[in-house]
């Protein structure tokens, strides 16, 4: 009934919902016949998590402990929900900063279980060290985890130290905890490289890093797309951004690369620096190779360099590529570029593409409809401009009719 209560009621209800904890507080004190069960524990501690009501959660934990669930009643065993209750609990009071009152509290669930706890459990509170930047804690918890209690690490628990190493003492200090990663049975994945590549970066040591990645390979570990993005990303950075596509682009011949990576940043890199050239090139083959990975924000960046830097056969070519494809750019990189078409004298070929792009989704706006008008204005092309207007009219984009007449009388001089 206390639960129907909750759930029905007061979670969704916007003034009561915050005093649901007071609600059981109150049953459990005032009613001699009322004892909450594992299923309320849990959901209220869910709801006091979700809410980042993180004090109140350390309170309701502590009453879990001191008031255990009526089904321990009968056994000589601790609630088995206990430890999943805790589990969901403990990463919301790290990441609220209640890190004393979650050792506290996992300290006494460890005496409050009947047997070894998870490691997951460990792991939320090594985390939550991790991220304050508490080095020195997160050893001692791990001392206590290992030597104390006994309980055996995963490969979570060495990505973490490996990661606090990283940010406390540098690099050379994750070392150590990789190698007793792979002594301790744990097979080292992508997230533990992912890390070590880059604090390599961080610190400068790009040959290292690109060593640690070569390893990966040889080791059977794929490449994630979050691993080609510290590589492109943290070369880049640095300046080296002919490195990095020389880099990646071997990894892609070879298939290293995964589905998902359409080297978008290499390609804003070649562009920024005006190396259109080899952002063709790294794009061609990206297209051969991973056209399924090509993204409507990777096709328009080359785009834009390529009309930036006036070669506008390219950029058009490249559209007319993406529009095949399906992949339509958005309005305003398109009227830029009919814009580009028609003030070199090409807004034929500027409306050809407008026309293209239309069959494929593209809803051509009131300054699409007028970049073009006034192309033809300036081109003498009156009859081809009177088509677009009646276009324009229709499509509702003129405003009035005094807007009309102007359009109309500058096609006009045209002829």
């Amino acid at each position: 009934t206390a639960l129907r209560l909750l759930r029905r009621r007061l979670r969704h209800h916007p003034r009561l919902s915050p005093y649901d904890l007071r609600v059981l507080l109150w049953a459990s004190s005032s009613l001699d016949s009322f004892r909450p069960d594992h299923a309320l524990y849990s959901f209220l501690a869910r709801s006091l998590a979700s809410s980042a009501r993180a004090p109140q959660l350390a309170l309701l934990l502590r009453r879990v402990l001191s008031h255990p669930c009526p089904c321990a009643d009968a056994s000589v065993f601790a609630c088995p929900h206990l430890e999943p209750t805790f589990r969901a609990a403990l990463p919301a009071l790290c990441r609220a900063g209640l890190l004393h009152d979650a050792a506290h509290l996992l300290r006494a669930l460890r005496r409050a279980l009947d047997a070894r706890p998870a490691p997951a459990l460990y792991n939320a509170l090594l985390h939550g060290f991790a991220r304050a930047a508490r080095h020195a804690d997160a050893l001692r918890l791990f001392d206590e985890m290992t030597r104390r209690d006994r309980v055996r690490p995963d490969a979570c628990t060495f990505n973490i130290l490996i990661a606090s190493a990283c940010r406390s003492s540098g690099v050379a200090s994750a070392l150590p905890w990789l190698r007793r990663m792979t002594s301790a049975g744990c097979r080292p994945g992508v997230v533990t490289f992912n890390t070590l590549i880059g604090a390599f970066f961080r610190e400068k040591k790009f040959a290292e890093g690109v060593g640690i990645a070569r390893e990966m390979l040889d080791l059977g570990t794929g490449f994630s797309v979050a691993t080609c993005e510290i590589l492109a990303d943290g070369l880049c950075k640095e300046g080296r951004v002919i490195e990095a596509v020389d880099l990646l682009t071997e990894f892609l011949v070879s298939g290293a690369l995964p589905e998902g990576f359409d080297c978008s940043a290499l390609i804003d890199s070649l562009c920024w620096e005006g190396e259109l050239e080899r952002a063709s090139e790294l794009f061609d083959l990206v297209w051969e190779k991973r056209r399924s990975s090509l993204s409507v924000v990777t096709c328009t960046t080359l785009m834009e360099g390529l009309r930036k830097f006036g070669n506008l056969d390219a950029a058009c070519g490249l559209m007319e590529r993406m529009i095949e494809e399906g992949l339509v750019p958005d309005t305003i990189t398109c009227n830029c570029l009919l814009e580009a078409l028609c003030d070199a004298g090409k807004t034929s070929d500027a409306n050809r593409l407008r026309v293209l792009a239309s069959k494929k989704g593209f809803e051509p706006d009131g300054v699409t409809f007028s970049i073009l008008v006034r192309g033809f204005s300036r081109e003498g092309k009156g009859k081809e401009g009177e088509g677009v207007l009646d276009e324009m009219l229709d499509g509702d984009f003129i405003p009035n009719i005094a807007t009309y007449n102007r359009y109309l009388e500058g096609l006009q001089r045209g002829k």
